[in-house]
């Protein structure tokens, strides 16, 4: 299996929370929240820093780490190892960029349906500032074998 680290951050205000519908690569056409891989002599920290930069056009200020994810892929053989991170005070404007358009949604308003499959079961913990630790085990981009998420 092939492991890749990444990051995924979640950004929120008092009841909303800013997804990205992905435009183009791994997750397109899907509502999610914003990361990529870890760079070579980046840590994850750094890398979601640059990535919510890059992908939506702001800073985080308050960066925290809040999950870890680790996403099994039968069908590609890769391993995918996600540390996640919640803002919830960011400088700038989100901006649409070539790989996403973002858009915030009323908690209660959450596109789950066009999220990936593995989001209804720990991004509500994120929401809530619940700490978590996940494992799910996908046979394709959408089928979901096993899972676990356990609060920290």
């Amino acid at each position: 299996m092939q492991q890749i680290d990444l990051t995924l951050t979640i950004v929120t205000d008092t009841q909303r929370v800013l997804l990205g519908m992905k435009k183009r690569g791994f997750g397109a056409g899907k509502w999610n929240g914003f990361g990529g891989k870890v760079e070579a002599g980046e840590d994850f920290a750094s890398a979601a820093h640059r990535e919510l930069q890059e992908e939506v056009g702001v800073v985080a200020r308050d960066l925290q780490k809040c999950g870890t994810l680790e996403f099994v892929y039968e069908h590609t053989r890769k391993t995918h190892n996600v540390t996640v991170f919640c803002v919830s005070d960011i400088q700038g404007t989100p901006i649409e960029t070539d790989e996403m358009r973002p858009q915030w949604f009323p908690y209660k308003d959450i596109p789950y349906d066009a999220m990936w499959a593995d989001d209804p079961f720990w991004l509500p913990l994120a929401l809530a500032g619940v700490r978590f630790k996940g494992r799910f085990v996908f046979k394709d981009d959408q089928t979901i074998l096993t899972h676990e998420v356990v609060e920290l």
